[in-house]
C-alpha cells in the first residue's frame, strides 16, 4: 500500500464511520430537536484532521488503525461538540457555509444537543480496552477541560484593553492546540507505543496546533482573497485581539499608534478602508515577518518532537508529516 493510500482509505473509512454515527448513538430517536441538530453539524464538510491524526498515529506503532475508529470519532464529536458552543457564544452565523446550528434551530436547542455531543464523545471511548480505559478517559478529561479554559480566556479577552502575547499564546495553545496533540497522543496510546512518543506526538501536535492558529491569524490579514474563502480582514474589522493586533500594539509608536488607535476606537467605519489602513500599518512595523518568525519557531519545535519519536510504520511516519506540512502551507 502506497503512503496516498494510507492516508485516503482511513479518510473514506472514518468518514463512513462517521456518517454511520446516527444510527449507531441511536440519534434518530424522539425528540428530534434534540437529534437532528448532531446529524445535521456532523454532517457539514469537515475536513476530519484531529481523527485522522489519531488513526495515523495509531498505524505508526501497530497495524490496521480502523480498529480505533470508534475512540478518532470521539475527538470528531467532541470537537464538533465545541463549535456548536462556540458558535452560539460567537453569535455566529455560519458553519462551513452552512447555517449554524443555533440559527437553523434556536440557542437552546443547540445547547442541549451540544450536551448530548460530549454524552456520545464518552460512549465512542467506551470500545477501548479496559487496562487503557482509564488513562484515556483522563486525558480526554484534561483536553477537554483545557478547551473550555481557552475559550474563557478567549471571551475574557473582549472586555480587556490589552493583552500580552504570552496571555495570547497560551488562549490558542489551550482552545485549539491541545486537541491535536490529544488526538495523537490517543492513537499513540491506544497502539500501544511507549510512554515518551506518546508525550513527544502530544508535543508535536501542539506546537503544530499553535502555529495552525498564528497561520490563520495571518491569513486573516494578509490572504489572497480568491483562495482564503472567506472575508480577508475579518478580524481588523471586529478589533479582535489577534497576535498581529497584540504586537501592533506593542510596537507602534507616534502617529502609527495614534492611527492604529483611532481605528480601534470607531464604532462606525467603512470596512474596507478600515482594513487597508490597519493592514499598512502591520506592514510598516513588519507584524507578518515577526508572525512568521513566531509561528516557524512552533513548528520546527513541533517537527523537532516528530522526528525524535520511535516508529515501526515508516508509511504511516512520513505520511503523518506529509499531512501536517500540508496543512502548514495552506493557503485558506
Amino acid at each position: 500500500m502506497t503512503r496516498k493510500k494510507h492516508a485516503h482509505e482511513l479518510l473514506g473509512k472514518l468518514e463512513t464511520f462517521i456518517q454511520n454515527l446516527p444510527s449507531a448513538l441511536e440519534l434518530g430517536k424522539s425528540p428530534q430537536e434534540l437529534y437532528n441538530p448532531i446529524t445535521y453539524i456532523l454532517g457539514l464538510d469537515g475536513k476530519r484532521i484531529r481523527p485522522l491524526l489519531s488513526l495515523l498515529a495509531y498505524g505508526i506503532y501497530k497495524p490496521n488503525p480502523e480498529e480505533i475508529l470508534s475512540q478518532a470519532a470521539a475527538v470528531e464529536v467532541f470537537h464538533n461538540f465545541t463549535l456548536m458552543h462556540d458558535d452560539i457564544m460567537d453569535d455566529a452565523p455560519l458553519r462551513r457555509g452552512k447555517k449554524t446550528v443555533h440559527v437553523k434551530w434556536n440557542k437552546n436547542v443547540a445547547i442541549l444537543s451540544g450536551d448530548v455531543m460530549l454524552v456520545k464523545a464518552y460512549d465512542l471511548l467506551l470500545p477501548t480496552h479496559a487496562e487503557k480505559l482509564g488513562d484515556v478517559l483522563r486525558l480526554f478529561n484534561k483536553t477537554a477541560s483545557e478547551v473550555c479554559e481557552g475559550q474563557q480566556f478567549d471571551m475574557n479577552f473582549e472586555a480587556l484593553e490589552a493583552v500580552h502575547e504570552d496571555e495570547y499564546l497560551t488562549m490558542i495553545r489551550l482552545k485549539t492546540a491541545v486537541l491535536l496533540g490529544f488526538a495523537l497522543q490517543l492513537g499513540a496510546l491506544l497502539a500501544g507505543a511507549e510512554k515518551d512518543d506518546g508525550q513527544k506526538l502530544y508535543d508535536f501536535g501542539v506546537n503544530i496546533g499553535v502555529g495552525f492558529q498564528l497561520k490563520d491569524d495571518l491569513l486573516d490579514v494578509f490572504a489572497d482573497q480568491t483562495k482564503f474563502g472567506k472575508q480577508v480582514g475579518g478580524d481588523i474589522i471586529s478589533n479582535k485581539k489577534t497576535f498581529l493586533l497584540i504586537k501592533a500594539l506593542e510596537l507602534a509608536k507616534g502617529k502609527d499608534a495614534e492611527a492604529l488607535n483611532y481605528w480601534l476606537s470607531q464604532s462606525e467605519f467603512d470596512k474596507e478602508e478600515k482594513v487597508q489602513a490597519v493592514r499598512k500599518i502591520y506592514e510598516k512595523l513588519g507584524i507578518k515577518a515577526i508572525t512568521e518568525a513566531k509561528m516557524n519557531s512552533y513548528f520546527d519545535a513541533g517537527f523537532a518532537q516528530y522526528e525524535a519519536i520511535h516508529f515501526k510504520d515508516e508509511d504511516y511516519f512520513l505520511e503523518l508529516k506529509k499531512i501536517t506540512q500540508d496543512l502548514i502551507h495552506r493557503e485558506k
